[in-house]
């Protein structure tokens, strides 16, 4: 087990998803966690659980997290600074300027308090949901302010490197904005699209393929934390929406006379405008680095994923990524495997050699 940077206790109010996680994260370094939450039954699992204990009179915590819905955060992040006056205080919501803006207007020591936001998460939340490795390659970003020192905020940095996260350094104005084009508006995108299929024809729901269930998996998300996150950061994901808007303008513009000049021109540009910009997000390791796929034709039975994967890694060539989808009506899935692209081929023949059925 590798050395803990912390020193502890860290005390950890809302035993959500996020908040269990980062109690059995500091548990697996034998960090001393106190839990606390406003739900006896949901602070009773997490303990179950093993992510922490319950708080005791006397505890004074080195680092206080607190793991609670953006419309409270700033109230108990005060009330924490209030009560253990020696701890170091951080949030973990999805927005970071409005708690800092309403801890100033309430007089809070902000002096001791900085926001942070680990970009991890699941579609369900709960104790029972919890990882001990949710944040392990994740960043997580640190909002600094004037108001506190870097030696005071070093707790935090140790936090996140603890839990086996890339530590990102931005202001709560440009954690703002980064989050509403990366996570808030595709949240809203997701959500639209998934409401198109509430009167689909189930003729046509029987047609979707991965693309379709990799563009909606979010929108099965909470929808009280999000009306809380949307109305909480709803000037930059508002700004966004009305590009977004301009740009579907543009797109049924051309659609409506595909036969017309130049017509064909501007989808293939909005197309192509699309492309660039899947290519500048960071692929493995943080490279912008591009992958070539195949499809595996799977039979539904037990250990077949674990026959393919030893064939592949018999034959030398390192997965980067893996994505399955189920044929409908049939018992058969697809495996999609990511792989170098100087490798696609002799992979294919030696697959198809081995009796595995290449798709396409």
């Amino acid at each position: 087990m590798a050395e803990s940077r912390l020193v502890g206790p860290v005390r950890i109010v809302g035993v959500g998803l996020l908040g269990t996680s980062v109690g059995l994260g500091l548990r697996n370094r034998q960090i001393d966690t106190i839990l606390a939450d406003a739900s006896p039954t949901n602070l009773r699992i997490a303990i179950d659980y093993g992510a922490g204990r319950a708080a005791e009179e006397g505890d004074l915590p080195q680092l206080i997290v607190v793991c609670v819905p953006p419309d409270v955060t700033a109230e108990i992040v005060a009330r924490e600074l209030e009560a253990y006056p020696g701890a170091i205080v951080t949030d973990v919501a999805s927005v970071k300027l409005a708690p800092l803006a309403e801890l100033r207007a309430r007089g809070a020591d902000i002096s001791r308090y900085i926001g942070s936001h680990p970009l991890a998460g699941r579609e369900k939340g709960g104790p029972l949901s919890g990882r001990a490795d949710l944040f392990i390659g994740r960043p997580w970003v640190v909002a600094a302010h004037d108001a506190i020192s870097y030696q005071q905020a070093g707790a935090i940095d140790d936090l996140i490197l603890d839990l086996g996260a890339i530590l990102v350094e931005m202001t709560p104005e440009e954690h703002d904005l980064g989050v509403a084009l990366v996570s808030h508006v595709p949240q809203v995108i997701s959500t639209l699209m998934a409401r198109r299929l509430t009167g689909a024809a189930h003729s046509s729901l029987n047609l979707a393929g991965q693309g379709l269930r990799d563009m909606t998996r979010v929108a099965a998300s909470d929808p009280d934390l999000w009306v809380q996150i949307l109305g909480a950061n709803a000037g930059p994901v508002r700004d966004v929406l009305m590009a977004y808007r301009d740009d579907l303008d543009r797109f049924i513009e051309a659609l409506e006379d595909p036969a017309a000049p130049g017509a064909q021109r501007k989808v293939a540009e909005e197309l192509a405008g699309g492309n660039a910009g899947v290519a500048r997000l960071p692929g493995k390791h943080g490279q912008d680095r591009r992958f070539s796929s195949m499809v595996v034709m799977v039979n539904d039975q037990p250990g077949q994923i674990a026959h393919l994967l030893n064939d592949i890694g018999a034959l030398g060539v390192n997965l980067e990524d893996l994505r399955l989808e189920h044929s409908p009506g049939a018992q058969i899935g697809l495996a999609e495997i990511s792989v170098l692209p100087e490798a696609v081929t002799r992979l294919t023949e030696e697959l198809a050699a081995r009796g595995w059925r290449i798709a396409g």
